[in-house]
């Protein structure tokens, strides 16, 4: 069977009975699609008889709350494939309901094939039944012109269907947040307008959770936050975040696809209480176990400024059962984030000046970050390892190629009395200084730059492959254009203060004032092909190290030397 990039998939089996069979119907779909996964639920639908099937609402009750909530955790075990539950048929106990669509809804990605959990009699690929199946998807989504089918249960023997198991109400995963009891049958509210918000950094399934949940809950409009700004500081690797722009458009495109029905209002969220905290048309708010004390706060709020609290409904936090030793037991983006530590993240240069057999990493990140100890790595590792440190003590060394230049630049009085230059008392000039600084680096980098070269060729004599050159300033230099791949090593810079306080016996203002030199991190990771981070004990960055180099190992071989 061919393996197709978007597909339809149809279940009919109710849910409670559905629920055990989860984990194969996925493994089955994730056989045949390989991009985006659409679900459409249909519980009790036939597609046995003459008469076209027909799309019917399914009434929203805590049970399909909770088997949306499952789905998507099953779904995680898949993490190439975009999973989207379709909810444009469920439908909320309200009297304000819009009707049903009558016409094609169009999806971002076409479905080219479509499944079912539905089964004939005889457990056999009974084509009347793929025809009605490929019918009833083609009049209610866009569908290409040559959709498939195929239906999906296991194999069973002559006569012999499963039994189904006994309605077992699913774990409670969603609730309100107030102590009310209900029953999974239970019918679930619908409201006209509600929030939600989060970060929403490379929309994953727990994302899709909490945005569902709010989407069922709301009839008329959806007000979506997006922390930006200020609120990301305190994230974990925030120079890895998807930028705001690109966020809120995989945001806009999966709540379109899942319920086109409702207008939604993406907004970027810039303090803790957003629009929640002020819109008084708003009714309700969707939280995460981590983010309910928020919510409580911004009912507080809304109390303090005279407008009627907002009904919480919190969502258990999805687990992660893959998770690595410094990374969080639950679906996060940070963790996602973490993983991307090491990965290459852009196409290399194609550097056809440098010598064919070479190939030249510049490592780079802001003072205190730890790329000294990652070069210390990739030295053992096989790599030879040029630190541009080393090579400006020689250029500035009597006789050296910067000594005169600088000398006579700064003057006399930057001298120790042996007549060698006090790179302290240098660098409290140049330091916070920007012409002094602009002065001084005119003069070294073009020198630091031709004893690399020496360097690299030095490396070719020996019969190294892969070249370091560890610079702090690299791109402030332009030494990227002496370079196949960039690689930055990024840390908070609230440690990165700490550290070079503790390294230098500088104060916290000295310590400030040399990273205002330098280039940000979140500029540095811009223009990087791998990212690594010493934020963690030793052993978890040394376990990065290796995957890039192993990494890079692989696709040296593949990268042109030619333009």
């Amino acid at each position: 069977m061919a393996v197709f990039r978007s597909g339809l998939l149809v279940l009919t089996t109710p849910l409670a009975s559905l629920a055990p069979r989860l984990a194969p119907i996925l493994t089955s779909a994730a056989r045949l699609v390989n991009h985006t996964l659409y679900v459409h639920l249909q519980p009790g639908m036939s597609l046995e008889g003459p008469a076209q099937p027909q799309s019917s609402p399914v009434q929203a009750t805590f049970e399909v709350l909770d088997f949306i909530t499952h789905f998507y955790a099953g779904a995680d075990v898949h993490k190439d494939l975009d999973v989207r539950i379709l909810l444009t048929n469920i439908r909320t106990k309200s009297a304000f309901l819009p009707p049903l669509p009558s016409s094609v809804q169009n999806l971002a990605h076409p479905p080219e094939v479509v499944l079912t959990d539905f089964q004939t009699l005889d457990g056999s690929q009974y084509n009347p039944v793929k025809q009605q199946l490929e019918r009833y998807a083609t009049s209610c989504y866009s569908c290409c012109p040559q959709l498939a089918s195929v239906l999906l249960y296991p194999d069973y023997g002559p006569g012999e269907l499963p039994v189904e198991p006994l309605d077992v109400p699913l774990p409670s995963t969603i609730r309100p947040a107030s102590p009310v009891a209900r029953s999974p049958k239970q019918p679930v509210r619908g409201y006209h307008r509600g929030a939600v918000g989060g970060t929403f950094d490379r929309l994953h399934n727990a994302h899709k959770v909490l945005l569902s949940v709010a989407c069922i809950l709301a009839q008329e409009k959806l007000v979506v936050g997006v922390a930006d700004k200020d609120l990301l500081k305190s994230k974990l690797l925030p120079e890895l975040l998807q930028p705001y722009a690109e966020r809120v458009e995989h945001l806009s495109e999966f709540l379109v696809d899942i319920k086109p029905s409702l207008t939604f209002d993406i907004i970027p969220l810039l303090d803790p209480y957003g629009p929640a905290g002020s819109d008084p048309s708003l009714e309700f708010l969707v939280v995460s176990e981590e983010t309910y004390r928020g919510g409580m706060a911004v009912n507080r709020f809304r109390r303090e400024n005279g407008l009627e609290e907002l009904a919480l409904y919190q969502i258990q936090l999805l687990k992660d059962p893959s998770h690595k030793e410094n990374e969080e037991d639950k679906v996060s983006s940070s963790s996602f984030r973490q993983q991307m530590l090491g990965n290459l993240l852009q196409p290399p240069y194609k550097r056809p000046e440098l010598p064919n057999q070479l190939y030249v990493i510049g490592l780079t990140g802001i003072s205190g970050s730890g790329k000294s100890s990652i070069a210390q790595q990739l030295k053992r590792l096989g790599a030879f390892v040029i630190d541009s440190d080393h090579l400006g003590h020689r250029a500035y060394a009597p006789g050296g190629p910067a000594y005169q230049p600088v000398v006579e630049a700064f003057g006399t009085d930057i001298l120790h009395k042996d007549g060698i230059i006090n790179r302290k008392v240098l660098g409290s000039r140049v330091f916070g200084n920007k012409k002094q600084l602009k002065i001084l680096t005119d003069i070294m980098w073009p020198v630091i730059a031709k004893l690399a070269q020496e360097e690299m060729d030095q490396a070719v004599a020996e019969g190294k492959h892969v070249c370091v050159i560890d610079a702090a300033m690299l791109l402030e230099a332009g030494w990227q254009n002496m370079v196949h791949e960039v690689w930055t090593v990024v840390i908070p810079q609230t440690e990165a203060i700490r550290r070079i306080m503790e390294r230098d016996g500088l104060s916290e203002a000295a310590a400030q004032s040399r990273l205002q030199s330098q280039m940000s991190g979140q500029q540095l990771v811009d223009q990087s092909h791998v990212v690594l981070s010493t934020l963690w004990e030793p052993h978890v960055t040394q376990r990065q190290v290796e995957k890039a180099w192993a990494l890079l190992l692989k696709r040296i071989p593949k990268t042109p030397s030619g333009p």
